[in-house]
């Protein structure tokens, strides 16, 4: 016995089938979950339900369910191969942030978060690591050629409900919970207010879809300047004084202080819980977020390399359009073969096949298809 005391599990009712003891397991999840969140937190066994209607799981509630779903997900594990800011960096490229570990970071801060304030952290974390699921290979630069040559209205967090819904699992969807879905279309501000005071319509419907909301900016605004000083591109001397003052030096102290503030700032008005920073950090984090686009986003190392990418996912975009065969390949090696249906447009599977690839799979294939092959 290691000293710590262990809850023994339900008995088995007596004449009761394999399958309704484990039942009773996750009866009484749910039920600590009514125990111990607040009200504004979200019970899993209130869900709205799925796409599909499925048998719940016996053990695991509905969204302990999703979170082991996208993890699990061919989707998820390509975050790990696709850019967070700087693409293929020389050097030290290993200790840079990808998709994947932005996506990491973004999970830990919405738990922590979540756990302080009372809300369910099974769906914070759930709809964290879903929340880039959609997003192309080559950072933004990869959204952005695909809004120029697919479609203006496309967005990763829309691509990303469609890789729940219909891209993973061959055509089947991952079928997640509504609350997980509506998080993964409502995470993204873009520029937009870092505390938003949009309708609610533009909001996620749950409070742990607000808190990842907010917790992916504190992230990208952390780790982004980290990797940033770590690549030279600017030191924290070129830093403005006021960020460093409030959100301080290093990743360890931003992050601490960023989630602190948020905790101890969010209020209850007339029933709802509104998430606040205070005036000195909100005012900082803006700061920040300016010093990162003007300085960052925006320089000549990382805008040249987004140039490059963009001309890659373009070319490979019109070829496709015009090699339907190359393009069935590759959705077969992307495990989509079976996802769209006869009557969808070429150009749409184009562009779902392209926002799927890594970043190494997209070089990879550019040089195949464009590049003389060696005589020898």
């Amino acid at each position: 016995m290691n000293g710590l005391s262990k809850k023994r599990l339900p008995d088995r009712a007596e004449g009761a089938g394999a399958e309704e003891a484990p039942s009773a397991i996750r009866r009484q999840v749910e039920e600590r979950e009514r125990l111990m969140l607040s009200l504004h937190g979200c019970w899993s066994a209130q869900t709205q339900g799925r796409l599909h209607h499925e048998p719940e799981c016996p053990i695991r509630t509905a969204f302990q369910r999703d979170r082991d779903r996208i993890v699990y997900s061919n989707a998820f594990r390509r975050l790990k191969h696709k850019t967070q800011v700087f693409l293929a960096p020389i050097g030290l490229a290993d200790n840079y942030r990808t998709r994947l570990t932005h996506t990491l970071e973004v999970a830990e801060m919405s738990r922590t978060i979540s756990r302080a304030m009372g809300l369910n952290e099974d769906l914070a974390e759930a709809i964290a690591l879903g929340h880039d699921l959609g997003h192309t290979p080559f950072g933004h630069s990869g959204e952005a050629v695909l809004k120029e040559v697919y479609a203006r209205q496309f967005s990763h967090q829309q691509q990303g409900v469609r890789v729940v819904d219909l891209l993973e699992n061959n055509g089947k969807g991952l079928n997640l919970c509504r609350e997980v879905c509506d998080g993964i279309l409502k995470h993204s501000k873009g520029f937009g207010k870092i505390m938003p005071e949009e309708t609610p319509r533009a909001l996620p419907g749950t409070m742990e879809g607000r808190v990842v909301r907010i917790a992916d900016i504190m992230a990208y605004l952390n780790h982004d300047l980290d990797d940033a000083v770590r690549s030279r591109v600017v030191s924290m001397a070129d830093v403005p004084e006021k960020c460093v003052r409030v959100l301080g030096k290093t990743h360890s102290q931003r992050a601490t202080r960023m989630i602190s503030d948020v905790i101890h700032n969010s209020q209850e008005t007339e029933g709802r819980l509104c998430l606040k920073t205070s005036g000195a950090m909100h005012d900082a984090m803006v700061e920040m977020r300016k010093f990162l686009y003007m300085r960052v986003y925006r320089s000549a190392q990382v805008h040249t390399a987004f140039v490059k990418a963009k001309k890659i996912l373009a070319e490979l975009y019109y070829y496709f359009l015009t090699h339907e065969e190359q393009l069935r390949n590759e959705l077969v090696a992307l495990e989509m073969d079976c996802c769209h249906s006869a009557s969808e447009p070429l150009e749409r599977i184009a562009c779902d096949c392209i926002a799927s690839m890594t970043d190494q799979h997209a070089l990879s294939l550019y040089e195949r298809i464009f590049f003389p092959a060696l005589l020898t």
